[in-house]
């Protein structure tokens, strides 16, 4: 009996023990996430602080936590019952970021260049550049029907199935053909990307491929790997997420990817400093760790000096893309992973451009060969289901039951990120689609969706 009563007493006294060491690991996740997502809301997005806090963070278990904003000093704050308290900051230009592992003082001190944008009207500027758009539509289509489609996605299927569908824009053969958006939002609405973002992290590193000053099948240059195991990861590697390095990409409590969001100062090093697991392109898995770490070389190669200015004066700004916000980490590394905020119309230029096998106005922003290599399935990838920073629905192209969306063409490939956020690319029908939602319980069948948008075209 004796034995019975201890060993109840030592399971409660590991229970609480467990507990305790859980909340005290859990807590700044709740409040990290509150914070960064109410204060770039705000801020970035320019939306009502009650209503991000109602919405964004009204759900178990961010509804545990108190989150409040101040316009006084552009910051939003988030705490679980008075502990685990974190701070976002607001800058003009770089967005939000959390303040992790650096004193609020030296975060807001971090110098930084931003490029210029043109003084430019784009309502008088024809798309794509602008978003004058012509009097025409492509004939052919079924517009009738592609509206009904659209609008369709923005039902609710049930009162707990929240869809929350926030903008649809699709683009035919390069021109916009249908567009709508949610309550409360427009064409002028910055939307976050989440990872989404990682699609973007492909273009910059293409770029500086193309520029020769990044190889991407040689070592990867990180220095803490120099003369270890880890020295043989390549660029390549990284980018198809098949560095074989230890990692836990669960957003369901502590792990890798929540510790790296919202406790991390420096998110690539963090990435970094995990062992290697197997050997590298032997493994896929999905890595929000190793793009931050291919966002931190990108940093490395460009240098400071150039580094914020650089993905507008190269990228953004060479296809109107004026309103995309990268945020960075504490260190001054952009979240290439996770973070970046911008209107419909942007995301369907960043398509377009893939669309356009990289070239823009006449100009090779990424050569085509690029393009190839970034929808080409990774080795390690089961069903071929990703290539470099992208989805692909091309791991089987002669048996439709293997694909992501069996009801679309093989071609598919697509940038994808938390909550419904999508950009697809499908060039055997002349499709871009972005859809942008708040999606938790009955997401959207985009096999379904997409399906009917090609049923509607000529």
């Amino acid at each position: 009996m004796k034995l019975i009563k201890r060993s109840i007493i030592l399971l409660f006294i590991f229970t609480v023990i467990y507990g305790l060491s859980y909340a005290w690991r859990a807590l700044p996740i709740i409040s990290g996430y509150g914070a960064k997502i109410l204060c770039s809301c705000t801020f970035v997005a320019g939306r009502d602080a009650e209503n991000v806090i109602a919405i964004e963070l009204g759900r178990s278990p961010l509804s545990v936590g108190t989150y409040t904003i101040n316009y006084t000093d552009s910051s939003a704050s988030g705490n679980v019952f008075g502990l685990a308290s974190k701070k976002a900051i607001f800058r003009k230009g770089l967005g939000c970021t959390l303040i992790n592992e650096i004193a609020e003082e030296e975060l807001r001190a971090q110098p930084y260049h931003l490029a210029s944008s043109p003084a430019l009207n784009p309502d008088t500027i024809p798309w794509p550049m602008g978003n004058l758009l012509p009097d025409s539509l492509p004939a052919g289509i079924n517009y009738d029907q592609l509206n009904q489609v659209v609008s369709e996605a923005f039902e609710e299927p049930g009162p707990n199935q929240l869809r929350r569908t926030r903008a649809i824009l699709v683009l035919y053969d390069g021109q916009i053909v249908a567009e709508k958006y949610g309550e409360g939002f427009d064409q002028r609405s910055r939307l976050i990307g989440w990872s989404m973002t990682k699609s973007i992290t492909n273009a910059l590193v293409g770029i500086l491929i193309k520029e020769g000053k990044l190889e991407l099948h040689q070592p990867a240059p990180v220095p803490i790997w120099k003369d270890d195991e880890r020295s043989n990861i390549t660029l390549n590697n990284l980018l198809h997420a098949s560095s074989g390095l230890k990692w836990e990409e669960n957003y369901g409590g502590p792990s890798g990817a929540t510790n790296m969001l919202f406790k991390k100062k420096d998110m690539g090093l963090y990435a970094a400093s995990f062992p290697l697991q197997h050997e590298p392109e032997s493994t896929f898995y999905y890595s929000s760790g190793t793009t931050n770490l291919i966002s931190w070389i990108i940093r490395k190669t460009v240098g400071d000096d150039n580094y914020y200015s650089f993905p507008s004066e190269k990228l953004f700004h060479k296809l109107g893309m004026y309103s995309i916000v990268l945020e960075p980490d504490a260190g001054g590394t952009f979240v290439g992973s996770s973070y970046s905020f911008a209107t419909a119309r942007d995301w369907a230029r960043f398509g377009l451009l893939y669309y356009n096998k990289g070239k823009w106005n006449g100009e090779e922003i990424l050569p085509a060969s690029w393009i190839a290599y970034s929808t080409t399935p990774a080795p390690a990838a089961p069903l071929g289901e990703y290539g470099a920073q992208f989805w692909l629905n091309a791991g089987a192209p002669d048996d439709a039951s293997r694909r992501i969306y069996p009801d679309v063409p093989a071609d598919l490939y697509w940038a994808d990120g938390f909550e419904g956020q999508n950009v697809f690319i499908l060039p055997s029908k002349k499709l871009v689609v972005v859809k942008l939602s708040l999606s938790h319980g009955d997401y959207l069948d985009d096999n379904v969706f997409l399906s009917k948008i090609i049923e509607t075209l000529p």
